[in-house]
Order: C-alpha cells, then structure tokens, then sequence
C-alpha cells in the first residue's frame, strides 16, 4: 500500500480517488477512516468526504513505520 507517488500534499481527494492512489478497495479506504487511521472531513450539510494528501502521506508514514516495527 505505500504508493507515494503522485500524491500532493496539498491536494483534496475523494475515497475513490484515495483508493486508487494506494491501489486498495473503496471498503478499505472507508475503514481506514473509521479506525482513525486516515484522516478525513465531511463538511457540514454535503455528503461528500474530503481527504488532504498531507493525510494520506501521514498514514503511510504511520504504517510504514508501524510494520517495521514488527518485523
């Protein structure tokens, strides 16, 4: 799953562009957002769910980090 390029920091994707980015599933996307390991905000009124690419990097920073730590 740690597939930094082309992600900008700067940017705001979608969950199905996220899923794409990281070559994982919409459903895997979703439930790194609901543990907490993907950061994620859905303005007030839309339905629409917005994710920073500094989030995303972040979360495979994390990972990363996390996965070396049990090996």
């Amino acid at each position: 799953m740690a597939r930094r390029e082309g992600i900008n920091p700067d940017a705001v994707y979608s969950r199905e562009e996220v899923a794409r980015l990281l070559g994982v599933s919409l459903s895997t996307v979703k439930r790194l957002i609901s543990s907490g390991q993907l950061a994620a905000s859905r303005p007030a009124g839309l339905r629409r769910v917005f994710i920073r690419g500094a989030s995303i990097l972040q979360m495979l920073e994390t990972t990363q980090i996390n996965e070396a730590h049990h090996d």
